[in-house]
């Protein structure tokens, strides 16, 4: 009679990266830890129960090996990065509505905890909402562009790291690449805008074209002014520097506050709503979307708001490091990087609290007029005090 294994034998928690497939190189990352944990759970009970069932059967094997363990584990991982800016964002939505509702002198969203459940009442609606799609518009384009916009945003949400150790790859460009990726949501709405043959669409497209046109060459060159700073467009780098000297929002605070209310514009919130303007362009480029793409679309807004605030924070907060703390900064580094994201996003609440929305000609004189000029005399003041020794 064949004496069953114990579950013991198929469940254990090896070191990950002692596993060959184990594709970080030398750096230790979190989440995949936490992704391999989960898979030996998963994994090796359902090959003790198929054992215990089909004795000495090779799928159970096959479970628990390391080749299969780094693929689920990796399915599991990118699963668990979505998961935290999507969290976040749930937190940030709730923000949001408390302190609008108390600057309205009222209470903000009551339902849930703290009114904290509001947000999934909201997309379990958003998801029972019916789909209607207009006959004039360019279907392929129409989806195409929609999709393209929330891949992008969620593409650039899970790219952010959260600490040294919380990544999806460490790349020596990183600044570069997310601000490369986050200015392809302008064209793809230009597009969308235009597919959906509708003259308010078409109007929101363009306005977004423009706007980035006007706000990103200032964002590019305060990225450029932290890296000359910095000497690296690595996060890592960036962050670390901070660690080692001062919070860059101290000698660029004129930099820091450009970047902040472009980065608000980049992501089109109030008040630079000028893509969306409800009150002139019905919805603006989402007029024609509804459904649950109408609210995908939303959490794409949302996920880019993120990304806007982890920017500020990696650029100007030290990132998810605390100064003067020593050897405390090793422990939970990633709830302090969220904790410092959505103070950003605080202030950029209060942007939009206490500012009414701007014209077209408005945000475009902000734009090139304002932001640009600063970003360039912050870039000044930074080559002077390298120059001097300052810094």
């Amino acid at each position: 009679m064949v004496e069953y294994q114990s579950i013991l034998d198929w469940i254990n928690f090896p070191d990950p990266m002692s596993n060959p497939y184990y594709p970080f190189g030398d750096a230790y990352n979190l989440p995949y830890d936490i992704s391999m944990k989960i898979w030996e759970i998963l994994g090796g009970t359902i090959a003790w129960l198929l054992n215990l069932i089909f004795p000495n059967n090779g799928i159970s094997g096959w479970l628990v090996c390391d080749m299969t363990a780094n693929f689920f584990a990796l399915v599991v991982f990118m699963i668990l990065m979505f998961a935290v800016p999507f969290i976040g964002c749930l937190v940030s939505l709730w923000e949001e509505r408390k302190i609008l509702g108390r600057a309205m002198d009222r209470r903000g969203t009551m339902i849930g905890m703290w009114g904290f459940l509001q947000c999934v009442a909201d997309g379990l609606k958003t998801f029972m909402k019916e789909n209607v799609q207009s006959k004039a518009v360019d279907k392929m384009a129409f989806m195409w562009t929609c999709s393209l916009v929330i891949g992008v945003s969620v593409l650039l949400a899970i790219m952010v790291p959260l600490s040294g150790r919380w990544f999806v790859v460490d790349y020596g460009s990183g600044l570069l690449i997310i601000m490369a990726l986050y200015a392809l949501a302008p064209f793809f709405i230009l597009v969308s805008g235009w597919a959906q043959n509708n003259k308010f669409t078409l109007i929101g497209g363009i306005r977004a074209a423009e706007m980035m046109l006007a706000y990103e060459i200032p964002i590019l060159i305060i990225i450029a002014t932290v890296a000359l700073e910095a000497g690296t467009f690595n996060i890592n780098g960036i962050v670390q520097a901070q660690y080692d000297t001062i919070p860059y929002f101290i000698p660029q605070f004129v930099g820091f506050i450009t970047f902040l209310f472009c980065a608000t514009a980049e992501a089109e919130r109030a008040p630079f709503d000028l893509a969306e303007a409800e009150s002139e362009l019905v919805e603006g480029w989402q007029t024609e979307y509804s459904g649950m793409k109408w609210g995908l679309i939303m959490l794409a807004d949302y996920l880019r708001g993120y990304v806007s605030c982890a920017m500020i924070v990696i650029m100007f907060f030290g990132g998810w490091n605390i100064p003067f703390i020593g050897d405390w900064n090793n422990y939970m580094p990633e709830f302090v990087f969220l904790l410092k994201a959505w103070f950003v996003f605080l202030l950029m609440i209060l942007i939009r609290v206490g500012t009414a929305r701007v014209r077209t000609d408005q945000i475009l004189n902000l734009g090139w007029r304002v932001f640009m000029p600063l970003a360039v005399a912050n870039l000044m003041i930074v080559l002077m005090l390298k120059v001097g020794g300052i810094i």
